[in-house]
């Protein structure tokens, strides 16, 4: 064959294409473990930062294996479901569906001598998916028709391609300190969820945080992705008072 020749451009073209392919499925293929177990670490690293909890890649497992005393699916009924692993629960997915038919992942923990509940949460930014954990210190002297769940102990936030300076301020101290300490329920025990508020929140609100500066979209965002997701809660919530 003619190597000037159509047919051996094409040929060599062709074999070119086939071995680059083999190799890139197989190099994706080996690397696919390596890959799962990163995403597995980052998970436990978020759901530990959600419960006020230092950690890194080397001790991420270890930490969540101490703080981490049980996890569990509910659905909206507030029930547990057996058979579907809470920490496996793909929730960009969950969030399609109509709140009654989600499964919601739940994990329970306990840090020094007080118990916690740590709930995911995921929605839509001004470019992409955010999403985050946000942790439930139980209340232990809960006033009447009040749910124990109420009060946030810490959150995580993090986001794919929010603006640099704007709306990607959701993953730093300044914007999630704020929530510690703020309450889902009014004192009549209605779920009103957090309110993140462009132009500065009431210092006096238990439910109203300051939105970030510039990244109005994001943090409206942020709020429909917490009222959205903590509602599919709020009847366990109600059921643990």
């Amino acid at each position: 064959m003619k190597v000037q020749s159509n047919s051996y451009t094409f040929l060599y073209s062709t074999v070119v294409v086939l071995v680059v392919a083999t190799g890139l499925a197989i190099v994706s293929t080996a690397l696919q473990p390596a890959q799962v177990k990163n995403v597995e670490i980052e998970k436990k690293q978020n759901i530990l930062t959600s419960l006020r909890v230092s950690s890194d890649r080397n001790n991420a497992e270890k930490l969540y294996k101490d703080y981490i005393k049980d996890s569990y699916t509910l659905n909206a009924r507030g029930e547990k479901v057996a058979g579907i692993d809470p920490f496996g629960i793909n929730l960009r997915e969950e969030m399609k569906k109509s709140a009654g038919d989600r499964n919601l992942p739940a994990f329970e923990a306990v840090k020094g001598d007080s118990n916690f509940l740590v709930i995911p949460v995921y929605g839509k930014g001004l470019w992409g998916p955010i999403w985050g954990y946000i942790s439930f210190r139980r209340d232990t002297a809960s006033a009447a028709g009040l749910p124990h769940y109420n009060t946030i102990y810490g959150v995580m936030f993090d986001h794919k391609g929010e603006t640099p300076g704007l709306g990607a301020e959701i993953n730093q101290p300044f914007f999630m300190l704020p929530f510690r300490g703020k309450k889902i329920f009014d004192p009549k025990g209605v779920f009103v969820s957090i309110d993140v508020v462009k132009g500065g929140a009431d210092p006096a609100s238990e439910h109203e945080v300051d939105a970030i500066s510039g990244g109005t979209i994001t943090s409206k965002g942020l709020q429909a992705m917490i009222d959205s997701c903590l509602v599919s809660y709020q009847t366990y919530f109600k059921m643990n008072n």
